[in-house]
């Protein structure tokens, strides 16, 4: 099937997502992006890129790979993450990403008698929703707080996750920059024109930067792969989905059947079944997915994975 592009860089594509916020020369975007999101919160006046790898200090930690990090000019400490589908314990996940740069605040060997931290966050883009239910609810900001009073107990520790699926506001309807983000991230690859209702210098910048024919033969070309790679994930992912779904059917036709002949025809079903994951998690392998992505779209374990 023919790769066909649209005017503008698909915003959820790992390349066009660091093509729009993960450029120094182009920072004032992420930074217009931060001050949407803290409106009322915070004014972040200037940011600095930061490293996206942190090792851990031991060798048996796990090291944490960020899409983006920054520090905000009081020093407070941003994690911007985009991420396409719903990958096995992503809570956790976002928790151990804010641990690792608490814990390298107080690294071992730092002389020091207090515990002053400066804030954390960590912000992710989501082409997904978190739960299973639908819901109206496209920005879940959330902080540590006292459950009886409602109060929050800490304020330098927050987490906000954009759930695109549940943004359905037309342009018309968009009120707020952030309203505008929300649209833009969701839509943008879509659109054939900038719409009016982006009339900002940093959109303007936005689009210029977005679109297809602005980009060099090399970053057409590193477009095009991550494209492809989304699409490989959407599919097989949609290809998961299904195959769930025929599984539980082909469960509940069985279930009357004699319980000796169905453990034989489910063994035998079960075998085909992990051939596939295998030859999958290899497809994606060669790709270059991470083991945790492979993990979560194929069910087979992390050291399973390591073994192909």
């Amino acid at each position: 099937m023919e790769l066909i592009t649209g005017r503008y860089i698909d915003p959820l594509t790992d390349w066009g997502f660091k093509r729009l916020f993960g450029s120094e020369p182009n920072k004032d975007i992420l930074k217009d992006f931060l001050n949407e999101l803290f409106k009322g919160e915070k004014h972040i006046v200037d940011i600095t890129y930061k490293p996206n790898e942190h090792a851990a200090n031991l060798r048996d930690f796990k090291k944490a790979i960020f899409d983006l990090s920054c520090t905000g000019d009081n020093g407070e400490q941003f994690i911007v993450e985009m991420q396409r589908g719903k990958q096995l314990y992503f809570r956790d996940r976002s928790v151990f990403y804010t641990s690792r740069l608490i814990n390298e605040q107080l690294s071992v060997g730092k002389e020091s008698d207090t515990y002053e931290l400066k804030e954390v966050y960590l912000i992710a883009v989501l082409d997904f929703t978190m739960d299973k239910l639908p819901s109206k609810q496209y920005l879940r900001d959330i902080c540590l707080m006292d459950k009886d009073t409602g109060t929050i107990f800490y304020k330098k520790l927050g987490y906000k996750f954009l759930e695109l699926p549940n943004f359905t506001k037309r342009a018309e309807e968009l009120e707020t920059g952030l309203d505008r983000w929300f649209y833009l991230l969701k839509n943008m690859s879509r659109l054939d024109k900038m719409p009016v209702y982006f009339n900002k210098r940093v959109f303007e910048k936005v689009f210029q930067i977005a679109e297809v024919s602005n980009l060099t033969k090399e970053e057409y070309m590193s477009y095009r792969t991550s494209l492809e790679q989304k699409w490989d994930y959407e599919n097989v992912l949609s290809y998961a989905v299904q195959e769930a779904e025929e599984r539980k059917y082909a469960e509940g036709k069985q279930e009357g059947k004699q319980e000796g002949k169905q453990e034989g025809k489910q063994e035998g079903k079960q075998e085909g079944k992990q051939e596939e994951k295998i030859e999958t998690a290899r497809k994606l392998k060669g790709k270059g997915y991470s083991f945790t992505d492979i993990s979560e779209i194929t069910e087979l374990s992390i050291s399973e994975i390591e073994k192909l």
